[in-house]
């Protein structure tokens, strides 16, 4: 199966290929394609070297599948391209998500909602993958009725120049700035740019996108997204409200049953999920510091963790094909 990934030579880009390999996708044919100033240059996959080349070169060659992180104006410009010359796309970036005519989708949460008909389909926000991992089975048993979540977010979430920024004030040297402010030894609470409403992007879309990968518009959801000078993942703290009572030991198998979810739940002896210890580099949603809100009723703290490039972006884009492929709805 020929497959093409956009955006071969940014972070995402790279964990995709990454992932391709460690899955062992059937890929007979890379094409990787990325920007004009890096046409020409290769990348490794498979231990071969591929040229990078064109979206338009992409689209003549003919891949199955094109998996898209080259930003939103890149996808909407050439998601429909692709789309039209009959490849599958699965878009990472933030340009399809809440269209009314495209699918957002976590397999293991709502993969049911896709169809051979489906040629954009979209990849949803790495703190809401994280997050919905872990809601849909409390709200098939319990029904959510309202959502608090604080996010605390990697900056390789912003991408290799954030990374650069952080690493070059921890060693005292002057360079390019991906943030308005300092981000070592700092927190900044603004993830994307402010609406109007005073709410981040950001924030917007794990309060949107999670209604729509849930399938469920009457959840109330608020967030605080906040960039923290952390590699390894997203870390997010989430207090929940349900419409009916559980127990502790209740939340906890519902939780070790949820597909993707790991719990690390044991405060007696000090374990509980971490980005550098947990997340990093694996495929799983980790949870843990699970607890009653003892201000009110039905209602559950936790604390929830990722590797925000991996099961975030990459990993879930490639379980996305993996599933259309098992389907039969590309071959």
């Amino acid at each position: 199966m020929k497959i093409a990934v956009v955006g071969a030579t940014g972070l995402v880009g790279q964990k995709m290929l990454q992932i391709l390999e460690e899955r062992n996708f059937p890929v007979s044919e890379l094409i990787p394609v990325a920007s004009e100033s890096s046409l020409g240059k290769t990348v490794r996959f498979r231990g071969k070297e591929y040229t990078v080349v064109s979206a338009t070169e992409a689209i003549e060659r003919k891949p199955a599948i094109a998996l898209f992180s080259a930003g939103g104006s890149t996808s909407l410009e050439w998601a429909p391209k692709f789309a039209e010359a009959g490849i599958t796309v699965i878009d990472n970036s933030s340009a399809w998500r809440m269209d009314p005519t495209k699918k957002l989708v976590v397999p293991e949460v709502n993969g049911h909602v896709l169809s051979a008909e489906d040629k954009i389909i979209a990849n949803p926000n790495c703190s809401t993958i994280q997050l919905v991992l872990v809601l849909k089975p409390l709200h098939e048993a319990l029904h959510i009725r309202r959502v608090v979540v604080s996010t605390y977010q990697s900056v390789t979430g912003t991408g290799k120049k954030a990374v650069d920024q952080l690493q070059n004030e921890r060693k005292g040297v002057a360079g390019a700035m991906a943030y308005p402010y300092p981000i070592d030894l700092n927190l900044i609470p603004q993830i994307d740019i402010f609406m109007d409403n005073g709410y981040t992007k950001e924030e917007m879309k794990m309060t949107n996108e999670t209604r729509k990968i849930m399938g469920d518009d009457s959840i109330k959801l608020t967030a605080t997204c906040v960039r923290v000078p952390v590699m390894g993942g997203h870390s997010e703290s989430v207090n929940i409200e349900f419409e009916n009572s559980f127990d502790l030991q209740q939340i906890r198998s519902l939780l070790e049953k949820a597909p993707g979810v790991k719990v690390i739940d044991d405060p007696a002896h000090l374990q509980y999920p971490m980005p550098l210890l947990h997340a990093s580099d694996s495929d799983d949603t980790f949870v843990g510091r699970i607890r009653y809100d003892e201000t009110r009723e039905n209602t559950l703290n936790c604390w929830i963790v990722s590797d925000n490039l991996r099961k975030g972006a990459a990993t879930n884009a490639v379980q996305i094909a993996e599933y259309i492929t098992s389907k039969g709805f590309v071959k």
